[in-house]
């Protein structure tokens, strides 16, 4: 993929997502509802390794119990690991998300930081969690990169990297602006729907003229 076609590309996949239907990622519906940055970065952190409709409902149960960093401080650790049951490694993520609450309450009056730096100190915050809760808590310019949008764009011929943190910082200085927000969003569905990790779907794909289909041996 050329870098210019990057434009046609991105309308395409907006479109067809739309078309077709895939789900929202379950951190953007939460974020969509009240664009509360607490809830975005609790909802990341318990969407890490989880499928998303468990996430979702996880998120929820947790929410009804506690929507603040300084309700959430005050549950035990049973009544989290309860309400967040079955996530990926729930127990250790019930511990990491109170101790994030109490160091919200204490030492930033409840409220989540706006500065990347700062979140990547919280333990269990990562680029890419980071990122999605300055993109989708606090509106700010941000690329979040999961193993989608890295394997994707990879894919695609748009950038030539080796990991995750390498792609997000080879489309900051590649990828148009308007871009850098709904990247995440439209690659996640793409890569769950239709361009796979094995086997990608590329007979029927929307941009299959546009894919340099870098690394594919497989495909249906």
């Amino acid at each position: 993929m050329q870098g210019e076609q990057i434009h046609q590309a991105m309308a395409i996949l907006a479109e067809a997502v739309k078309e077709r239907g895939w789900v929202t990622p379950a951190v953007t519906i939460v974020a969509t509802q009240d664009r509360d940055p607490f809830k975005v970065l609790i909802s990341c952190i318990l969407s890490l390794r989880t499928r998303d409709q468990t996430t979702a409902e996880a998120s929820a149960r947790l929410f009804a119990l506690a929507d603040t960093p300084q309700k959430l401080a005050k549950l035990d650790l049973e009544r989290i690991e309860t309400a967040i049951y079955p996530v990926g490694f729930y127990r250790n993520k019930a511990g990491q998300i109170r101790e994030i609450s109490r160091q919200l309450t204490e030492d930033y009056a409840g409220e989540v930081p706006e500065d990347l730096d700062r979140l990547l100190k919280f333990k269990g915050v990562g680029r890419k969690t980071a990122n999605l809760v300055l993109t989708l808590g606090h509106g700010k310019p941000g690329i979040c990169v999961d193993i989608h949008v890295h394997r994707i764009s990879n894919r695609w011929g748009y950038v030539k990297t080796r990991t995750p943190e390498e792609t997000e910082f080879a489309l900051r200085g590649k990828l148009p602006p308007e871009y850098w927000i709904p990247i995440n969003d439209l690659l996640v569905t793409f890569g769950q729907n239709q361009c796979t990790p094995v086997s990608p779907r590329c007979s029927s794909c929307p941009l299959f003229a546009l894919c340099d289909r870098v690394g594919v041996e497989k495909f249906r």
